[in-house]
């Protein structure tokens, strides 16, 4: 049996659950956490706490495995819950460990400092689960749940508030085993039947991936090269099969020359995806009716498009057991996929316009392995997001809610998670300036990182957006710091590219320097893409 305060707990419990590095900022309310973990293990003091709960979030989908945060109560925690509403809606599994003030002053508002009315009923809110350290006997058990709830499919975070007297109080503890995600229930075996009468007399199957597909890679693409089907993405199931593979179409599913495939097939498989609004022309893009529907979730089945066939299940699973379907698929369908293909990628580069050299030399500058993470910024919305090939899954970091903000703190995490590649993190200047402080963070841990600035003095998207549907502008023309000189006063390495046939260069210094480095682009300088990219987003007619 060991014993020592609450953080000595926290350490043994992280090392069982193979974490080696927690995020956060210190506070009078969680320093025994803080202490323990700077000694035992790395602490990363970021310089706010949803950046902590970022870096967390890209640490465990980079890595694969518990990313945590450790942030203070009340102001601390509310400054957390925007981006655990981010870890949330992409289903990350992150532990976020928040302070408390003292047990005995609990719900009696006398105005303790930090304290703020029903902390667990905001955390409830943007946590796939919370809960309270109520004593010290079940601070143990309280902890090991919310692993356990926060690595359990469906996945998201887990917070737990704990008060600071049973913080520094002594625990008693002993060597545990880490802890397990609960158990995926069997397919039903009648499901399965249904849906291998459908995929059995299917002359032109599309797959459509979602982020639950990642976890069943082999058996995707044996499935899709089997019966020459389509592969078609969200977002998040990028790189589920490499997106250099002939027959993925990918994050394209709303391209009117991808619609068409869409429309042409007899049946479609989903697989672990929610047909998020903004990949679906808001719910009206056209899908078969014929759609066999797997995912882990049984209220995901039918929620956004009807099926016809809803498999719960483990999709490895699940796809194992249709693997002996004969094939039926129609002559000449693999080489439509193919066309289609190649035709949507033809037509994004040509949008691009000067993006499209920029897309191709930041892939190829990189190794497959490189995470890329990418914030809410037009070269990410518009080619980043599609045109950019992703070939593991685990590289593909990007906001799944749509904040603006979150990307160097989560391409931090990553970077710190996945230290052997670079890892480049696309931002725009707006969106930098969220959480500009965290260039300190950069500094001062000093990974791999290359931070490519796309500079157009403001916010860029919702810019053409008011453009196109109002004709005038409000809140989006934004005063931008000098990079040059602020990556001087940082002690980080800087290039600009204001010209064609730069990028390329800029990049190859910074993967060179095994450290951080600044990139900016200035989007003014160069010549503008052909189309400016619109959002998606519908906007009532005046």
């Amino acid at each position: 049996m060991n014993h020592g305060h609450g953080g000595e707990l926290l350490v043994r419990l992280l090392s069982e659950a193979g974490v080696d590095t927690a995020f956060g900022v210190v506070s009078v309310h969680n320093l025994p956490l803080v202490e323990a973990v700077s000694q035992h293990l790395r602490f990363v003091p970021v310089r706010h706490e949803a950046a902590a709960v970022n870096a967390a979030d890209g640490y465990a989908r980079a890595g694969g495995g518990l990313g945590v945060a450790i942030t203070s109560t009340g102001t601390g925690a509310g400054n957390a819950a925007g981006s655990l509403v981010e870890a949330l809606t992409a289903g990350s599994r992150v532990l976020h460990v928040t302070g408390q003030i003292d047990s005995e002053f609990l719900g009696s508002g006398r105005g303790v400092i930090h304290e703020t009315r029903d902390q667990l009923g905001m955390l409830k809110a943007v946590s796939k689960y919370a809960a309270t350290v109520t004593s010290v006997e079940n601070a143990e058990d309280t902890l090991r749940e919310a692993i356990r709830q926060a690595l359990s499919v469906p996945s998201g975070p887990a917070s737990v508030e704990w008060p600071i007297d049973l913080q520094y109080a002594r625990h008693e503890f002993g060597a545990g085993k880490a802890e397990q995600p609960a158990s995926i229930p069997a397919p039903n075996a009648k499901s399965i039947a249904a849906a291998a009468e459908l995929l059995a007399v299917a002359r032109r199957p599309v797959l459509w991936l979602g982020g639950g597909a990642t976890g069943a890679r082999d058996e995707v693409r044996a499935l899709a090269e089997r019966f020459s089907a389509a592969v078609f993405t969200s977002n998040s199931g990028r790189g589920t099969v490499p997106e250099d593979h002939e027959l993925v179409i990918g994050n394209f599913a709303a391209h009117e020359s991808a619609a068409a495939v869409l429309a042409e097939a007899d049946l479609l498989i989903s697989i672990g995806t929610h047909f998020r609004s903004n990949e679906t022309k808001h719910y009206h893009l056209p899908l078969p009716a014929n759609h066999v529907q797997i995912d882990v979730d049984p209220a995901a089945l039918g929620r956004v498009y009807p099926a016809a066939v809803g498999v719960r299940g483990d999709a490895a699973e699940v796809l194992r057991q249709l693997s002996t379907v004969d094939v039926n698929t129609e002559n000449g369908w693999r080489e439509r996929v193919v066309e289609t293909r190649e035709t949507v990628r033809a037509k994004l580069n040509e949008a691009i316009g000067p993006y499209a050299e920029i897309c191709a030399a930041l892939r190829e500058g990189l190794p497959a392995e490189s995470v890329i993470a990418r914030d809410v910024t037009i070269p990410s919305s518009q080619w980043g997001n599609r045109l950019l090939d992703i070939h593991q899954p685990r590289t593909n970091l990007f906001p799944v809610g749509g904040g603006i903000g979150q990307g160097l703190a989560t391409g931090i995490g990553a970077a710190l998670a996945t230290p052997d590649a670079p890892t480049a993190v696309m931002v725009g200047d707006g969106g930098l300036a969220v959480h500009l402080g965290e260039l300190c963070t950069l500094a001062q841990e000093r990974p791999w990182l290359a931070l490519i600035v796309f500079n157009d003095g403001g916010y860029g998207v919702l810019r053409n957006m008011q453009d196109h549907h109002r004709g005038q502008r409000a809140g989006v023309d934004l005063f931008t710091p000098d990079f040059a000189r602020l990556a001087q006063s940082l002690d980080l390495p800087h290039a600009l590219v204001s010209k064609p046939g730069q990028f390329a260069d800029a990049l190859a210094k910074a993967v060179a320097q095994h450290g951080p480095f600044v990139i900016e682009v200035d989007v003014t300088a160069l010549p503008a893409a052909p189309r400016p990219f619109v959002p998606p987003v519908p906007v009532p007619e005046s």
